[in-house]
């Protein structure tokens, strides 16, 4: 994403630096998708493996690194770390908490109710009456909210929100150690996006996920290392929001906000 220097820090604490996702790429058009020679068949069954293993796991807390890269007016990037924390509970109950130097956000989700607050600023926003799972939730929050989640793959890999088809390219790497675990990496493309995924060899979940966006001629990238934990079990009340004194304000979904900043609303 193209920042001019002066607006930069503006940006850094109003925007979501975690909205880099694979599953917001649209499908391919005829004249975008490439042949199928490029698709290696092992490549799409060990995603799928990896989307199983995934949708099999009943709660997890995960623990993520990121590196987020912004590019200039002029060209130059800045690459600004971050961390990404998930506690998740059934199909319908999640807390996500994302950290930088730069901003502060957490989310809660209990089934019904989406609350996105600001802990630094004492702020918090709900949205009510969801009703859905947590992949339904996280599939549609970009269109219909406004809100891209950090890492929402993990969400969609192996459901009908992410059909493989979409994939135009898809090659084995080779092997490698990730925090001294063996993976296999593999590269895959979409029109849009290029990504690539360190694979568990023992547990068949993601260890590393890269995406580069196609969207800036600079492609700008996102790194995110992943640590999990499957095991330890994830207390109903560590997703519970608690306004401890915080003041609620409305929710305005981005797409509403953009379109009075654009015709003079209020």
């Amino acid at each position: 994403m193209r920042r001019s220097r002066s607006c930069l820090l503006l940006a850094l604490l109003l925007a979501a630096p975690w909205a880099w996702s694979t599953a917001v790429a649209a499908p391919p058009t005829a004249s975008e998708t490439v042949g199928a020679a490029t698709r290696d068949p092992d490549a799409i069954a060990a995603l799928e493996r990896m989307g199983k293993a995934l949708r099999a796991l009943p709660q997890f807390t995960l623990a993520a690194t990121t590196r987020t890269e912004y590019v200039l007016d002029d060209g130059q990037k800045l690459a600004l770390a971050g961390t990404v924390d998930y506690k998740v509970l059934g199909p319908d109950r999640f807390f996500v908490e994302i950290r930088s130097d730069h901003q502060h956000r957490q989310l809660f989700y209990d089934g019904h109710t989406l609350t996105i607050a600001s802990p630094a600023q004492k702020f918090y926003a709900q949205v009510e009456n969801l009703d859905r799972s947590s992949q339904a939730l996280l599939s549609d929050s970009a269109t219909q909210l406004g809100i891209e989640f950090p890492l929402a793959d993990l969400f969609l890999w192996g459901t009908p929100g992410f059909p493989t088809e979409r994939i135009d390219s898809a090659l084995f790497v080779g092997t490698e150690r990730i925090d001294e675990q063996p993976t296999r990496h593999y590269a895959f493309r979409q029109p849009g996006v290029d990504w690539q995924v360190w694979i568990s060899d023992t547990t068949r979940l993601p260890l590393q996920l890269l995406i580069t966006s196609h969207s800036d001629p600079a492609l700008p990238s996102y790194l995110a290392t992943l640590n999990w934990d499957t095991k330890r079990s994830v207390a109903a009340n560590d997703l519970v929001f608690r306004p401890d004194g915080a003041t609620r304000i409305v929710f305005v979904p981005v797409a509403v906000a953009s379109d009075d900043t654009v015709t003079g609303g209020q």
